[in-house]
């Protein structure tokens, strides 16, 4: 579903990536670890196309994405949700959510957001409040829910779990985890290397800008070098 070859991205005269290589196919969850500052989110955003490509291809669902501008990606199946959750805080949580149908003008829409209240109950609750009144772990939930609002065939998740208590953490990798079975492939990127390799099929190990491992899930989180340095163990 979408593949990655040779990928590079700088910010000014400094190259960020240097030469990324992943696959994700579709029904997988994915997921991208390493320490703050490997990489990863400007992986995510090269993909969502709102960081420059310096060299390399992103090919998703048989195209090519180069030239493809970031608000136009959605419409070929691919939204992310994005490290810091970037809600619209002055909005509530409904429109918030209606945002991300931004694509559709149908009878859908509605059903949508019924899933995702079942998904999140407690936005429901909250539906007709300002979402800048949310919790962390709330906003987390609305921000995962709005790019779903988008029928994505691949969801770029970006850092989910930052800043929040473990409890949420879990609920936030739990529904991660069920996305399988409505037929969204995911890609994962997280610090949280034991929590995301937990939920994942394959994951991707990367350090300063380049993938240094990869492999299926379980082998990765039996891996001394990967028990020792990522999972605290």
């Amino acid at each position: 579903m979408l593949t990655v070859e040779g990928l590079r991205s700088r910010y000014g005269r400094i190259e960020v990536l240097h030469g990324i290589d992943l696959t994700v196919q579709s029904g997988e969850i994915v997921t991208v670890v390493g320490a703050n500052g490997a990489g990863k989110t400007t992986l995510l955003k090269c993909l969502s196309g709102t960081q420059p490509v310096s060299g390399g291809t992103i090919t998703f669902r048989g195209e090519s994405l180069t030239g493809v501008p970031a608000h136009r990606r959605p419409a070929r199946g691919l939204t992310q949700s994005p490290e810091g959750r970037q809600i619209f805080t002055n909005l509530t949580v409904e429109e918030n959510l209606r945002l991300g149908a931004f694509l559709y003008a149908d009878d859908r829409v509605d059903k949508d957001m019924q899933d995702a209240f079942a998904m999140f109950p407690i936005l429901r609750e909250k539906r007709n409040l300002p979402a800048g009144g949310l919790s962390g772990g709330q906003q987390q939930m609305l921000a995962m829910s709005r790019a779903l609002m988008g029928r994505p065939s691949c969801l770029l998740l970006d850092e989910p779990s930052m800043g929040l208590a473990p409890i949420i953490v879990r609920q936030i990798f739990d529904v991660v985890g069920s996305l399988k079975a409505l037929g969204v492939t995911v890609l994962l990127v997280e610090q949280n290397a034991f929590g995301a390799l937990k939920i994942a099929d394959r994951g991707y190990v990367m350090e300063t800008g380049r993938i240094i491992m990869s492999g299926a899930a379980d082998d990765l989180i039996a891996d001394p070098r990967i028990r020792t340095a990522y999972l605290g163990i």
